[in-house]
């Protein structure tokens, strides 16, 4: 990876995330706000479903209780009851057979709201409170009638839809006082709060308030305030819920995109740290293993397969080695021509990070010897050190990579030259074997002078 690539997709993903935190709620792009849509969708088809069940249920318990209550004492309100539960079943099944199908449309939902409004309504205005007894009608709204419509109200809800909810609390509100206003109108003279005197005695609040005539008007219109103002405290919620997972998506498949273009520059661990940081990896001294790899003959490769065919076996070659690499718990910090640069302990803490490193060059050098890539043969060399190194963004000008520097990683790639003098394919520093805890499978070759260390140090290779 060359400095502009590093510093022009390092730029591409500090620009989205600033983007991001300023501005998590931006607009969406096309794909993404279908894909909104249509969670939403079955959101609230799975919600109206869940609410029609329960609704259902409750309809079976509730007027199974009526009818059976009823039949002996009075078998036509018995048959009555039966007939409208199963009116009320119905529709209830039918608007669920209908959701999610080719006739569902948006005002399906709005219709079979509307109708048990207005059949709850219905019965407000043309039921009395008991049919025995020649009471004015308006006696009925002594009653609890209101929690029928908070009973709808609810059912709307879980449909995840804040219109739906608000037409449901408007259109309760509306039957619920057109329901009085037919019962007040056939009654005729309905008390109200305003037919008390000034100064109300006990007796004067008594006779009208007590008095079978009295409606209050002013206590009707009240509770459909409530109703509505219900409806609007759900709908905001719901609202917000909304605007919430619509942000969480958004900023989700934003992350999923930079992810997926950054990642082809740098390993995806790195990504992460970029974006949750706002593009930030402060440089960490920390102790780590190195792993430097290098591809036996390659100059004489690159001259025998020309440049394309080059990048393929490269590409190929990557590939496997950043899986196996990734799978030990490191990350590829660099490739630098056919050279790789792999890091254990940092920027991901790995307490093991020398046994990981081991076993990842291992198992990368009977990969190499057991598959061909892109349908070439290769042999690679491996250097492997451990020791303290400084790791996180560096740059200038504009300009940043994530890279690690140190006498270790120096030496990790010296280790690798020196594999070729040595004749063998893989030398482990004195350092990397004393933090091993799995020790078996090498073996010590002596001491070697490498420059940049002020003593010879004992090196290991494969058992193997």
């Amino acid at each position: 990876m060359t400095e502009e690539e590093s510093s022009t997709a390092l730029n591409k993903v500090q620009n989205s995330a600033n983007h991001l935190s300023c501005n998590p709620a931006r607009s969406l792009s096309g794909d993404l706000s279908s894909d909104l849509d249509q969670t939403f969708r079955r959101a609230e088809h799975a919600g109206l479903k869940l609410a029609i069940i329960g609704r259902s249920i409750a309809l079976v318990v509730l007027g199974a209780g009526l009818v059976f209550s009823r039949l002996a004492n009075n078998p036509d309100a018995a048959i009555n009851f039966a007939l409208l539960g199963g009116t009320f079943l119905f529709l209830g099944l039918l608007h669920y057979r209908i959701i999610g199908t080719g006739l569902d449309r948006f005002w399906v939902k709005y219709l079979f709201i509307t109708l048990d409004i207005g059949i709850i309504s219905a019965l407000i205005a043309t039921q009395p409170l008991f049919a025995s007894a020649d009471l004015p009608a308006v006696m009925i709204f002594r009653s609890s009638l209101l929690s029928y419509f908070f009973v709808i109200l609810g059912i709307a809800a879980f449909s995840f839809s804040p219109q739906l909810v608000l037409w449901s609390g408007f259109a309760g509100a509306a039957g619920y006082l057109g329901a009085f206003a037919a019962v007040a109108s056939r009654d005729g003279a309905v008390l109200d709060w305003s037919d008390l005197p000034t100064n109300p005695t006990a007796q004067d609040v008594i006779d009208v308030v007590l008095n079978p005539a009295f409606g209050a008007m002013g206590s009707r219109l009240q509770e459909a305030v409530f109703l509505v103002v219900v409806a609007m405290l759900i709908a905001i919620v719901m609202r917000r819920a909304q605007n919430t997972l619509r942000e969480k998506l958004t900023a989700e498949r934003d992350r999923q995109e930079i992810t997926g273009i950054f990642g082809r520059f740098v390993p995806e661990p790195i990504v992460e740290a970029l974006i949750a940081d706002a593009g930030l990896l402060a440089p960490v001294e920390r102790e780590a293993t190195i792993v430097f790899s290098d591809i036996v003959g390659f100059t004489s490769l690159t001259e025998r397969l020309g440049p394309q065919k080059t990048v393929e076996v490269l590409n190929d070659y990557f590939d496997a080695m950043t899986g196996i690499v990734t799978e030990n718990n490191g990350i590829v910090a660099t490739f630098h021509g056919d050279a790789i640069l792999a890091i254990f302990n940092v920027p991901l803490k790995s307490p093991d990070h020398a046994d990981h490193a081991l076993r990842a060059a291992q198992q990368m050098l009977r990969r190499v010897a057991e598959t061909d890539f892109a349908g070439e043969n290769l042999a690679i060399r491996i250097g492997i050190n451990s020791g303290p190194v400084i790791a996180g963004n560096v740059g200038g000008g504009g300009r940043q990579s994530y890279t690690v520097y140190g006498d270790a990683v120096n030496l990790a790639a010296r280790l690798e030259v020196l594999a070729k003098e040595k004749a063998v394919s893989l030398l482990l520093s004195e350092h990397s074997q004393q933090l091993l805890k799995d020790k078996a499978g090498l073996k010590a070759i002596g001491t070697a002078a490498v420059r940049g260390q002020s003593q010879p140090i004992t090196i290991y290779t494969n058992s193997w």
